[in-house]
């Protein structure tokens, strides 16, 4: 598989789940969307946390206060893996970018804790959920918040914009995770922070499994181990590098990683 059919195959995959949210059916863990959104495999649900009877945004670490005000469809859009906002520290005023911002659901959370003097953007590369996303943010009348399509290998922003740049269980599915290391240190500022959720594993995965778009666009294929994740954020010159929590067991499992970018 080359680069391109990989990122062709997400995109198709998440723009199907970005349709069905808008038709109101059940979110990631939900019998409905299961097999096409992030938690479309068993070992992805087991890293979630999803099971009977709970919410997939609870499952995954938000609280219910911070979801309550956000339109059904970005709820149903969510994919994720974990709550970066639980690291992330957001303060007043400060400027947010979410690598593969999805329906928007992390923007607009953040959009309330920067303010409004603070400034929250989405970058992402499918067009359905971009859509979704603005339609989002036109109807809550946000105006600190901006939708961006751009590749997350190649963001599409000048050096040093943000104070804090967030993901969630997007970089997995990128190729190149060298490069988009590389890319979000860039458009930090001298001091600024990067807190993601994201899919790793403990030891190497099947060669098999590697092949297996389905799995890649259910977040696994594309997971490495977690102490090379670490080290990769550190080869793109990221400093104070760790994992702060982790749910699931086995061989696969969702991390909150955290770095920083030194002044």
């Amino acid at each position: 598989m080359s680069n391109q059919e990989i990122k062709k195959e997400v995109q198709i995959r998440y723009g199907q789940h970005a349709l069905r949210a808008q038709a109101q059916q059940a979110s990631c863990c939900g019998p409905q969307t299961k097999q096409a959104s992030c938690c479309g495999s068993e070992a992805q649900s087991s890293a979630c946390g999803c099971g009977p009877g709970v919410s997939y945004t609870q499952s995954i670490g938000y609280s219910s206060g911070e979801t309550s005000g956000l339109p059904g469809s970005t709820v149903n859009a969510a994919a994720g893996c974990g709550n970066p906002h639980a690291i992330a520290e957001l303060k007043e005023g400060e400027s947010l970018l979410d690598l593969g911002s999805g329906g928007g659901i992390d923007v607009f959370i953040a959009s309330e804790k920067v303010g409004p003097t603070g400034r929250a953007v989405g970058v992402d590369m499918t067009e359905e959920m971009l859509d979704l996303a603005r339609k989002s943010a036109q109807e809550m009348r946000l105006e600190n918040v901006e939708f961006k399509k751009g590749d997350i290998e190649d963001l599409p922003f000048g050096d040093s914009e943000f104070d804090v740049i967030i993901s969630n269980c997007v970089i997995n599915l990128a190729p190149n995770k060298d490069k988009v290391f590389r890319e979000a240190y860039r458009v930090l500022k001298p001091g600024g922070r990067i807190a993601v959720s994201d899919i790793v594993t403990l030891g190497e995965m099947p060669e098999e499994m590697r092949k297996d778009m389905d799995s890649w666009a259910s977040c696994v294929s594309g997971a490495i181990e977690a102490d090379l994740y670490l080290d990769k954020l550190r080869d793109a010159g990221f400093t104070d590098v760790k994992i702060v929590s982790q749910r699931g067991s086995g061989h696969v499992f969702s991390a909150e990683v955290e770095g920083h970018k030194l002044q």
